[in-house]
């Protein structure tokens, strides 16, 4: 409840989550509730108590819209053969004086996973904006992987008995994203995702583009 100076990313989506147009502007925003992931969490999961529910009651209905558009956003990243590589988290416990003593998994929500569909959105209107302009930019940019990398990949599904066939030097994202779907709530999932993310290249912060292979898009940046 207080006004906060904001730049604002102010973008128009079609039905399927594509983006229309949009527009960078200065801006104030000010937040009607302090939110919390794991409180979000629960009223996306049904199982947020009282207190939490009586605290998001005014935003609640934007909190499900802010869930169908991080759906579809998803579904596009998906059916454009993006996929998505587990990778574990770690959180640092501490006391109270702040010092160290545990460290425990962290795990995503679905309140985390929007934040994230919404941010992906924006970085792509701004490295859109940067190239039409021609002005000098910092793309995040992602090679595919090398033939050398794609090859031991391959031989390793192969030992685990895993169709390959399609896993050859200048492997297509969605080739990747099936062979997680074909291991996916399996007790080799860990280790094929693992491997597939030591197979990736880096990503990079380059002034020229050469777009982002893991997210499958032309235009990206941080």
């Amino acid at each position: 409840n207080e006004d906060r100076l904001a730049f604002s990313c102010f973008v128009e989506l079609d039905d399927s989550g594509k983006i229309l147009s949009y527009d960078f502007k200065k801006s104030v925003i000010r937040s009607r509730v302090k939110g919390v992931y794991k409180e979000i969490n629960s009223i996306l999961n049904g199982d947020a108590t009282d207190d939490i529910k009586a605290k998001y009651e005014i935003l609640t209905p934007q909190i499900m819209l802010m869930k169908e558009l991080a759906d579809k956003l998803s579904k596009r990243r998906t059916q454009r053969g993006g996929f998505e590589i587990d990778s574990s988290e770690s959180k640092i416990i501490c006391d109270s004086e702040g010092k160290a003593v545990d460290v425990k998994p962290r795990t995503r929500g679905v309140s985390e996973a929007i934040i994230e569909d919404f941010m992906l959105t924006a970085n792509e209107c701004a490295a859109t904006m940067g190239s039409y302009a021609q002005i000098p930019f910092i793309y995040r940019t992602h090679e595919e992987p090398t033939a050398e990398k794609v090859k031991a990949f391959a031989e390793t599904l192969r030992l685990l008995g895993i169709n390959a066939r399609k896993i050859k030097p200048g492997v297509k994202q969605f080739d990747l994203a099936n062979v997680l779907d074909s291991v996916r709530g399996n007790s080799i999932e860990r280790i094929v995702s693992k491997i597939l993310l030591r197979t990736m290249s880096k990503a990079k912060y380059t002034d020229t583009n050469i777009g982002h292979y893991g997210l499958v898009l032309d235009l990206y940046t941080h």
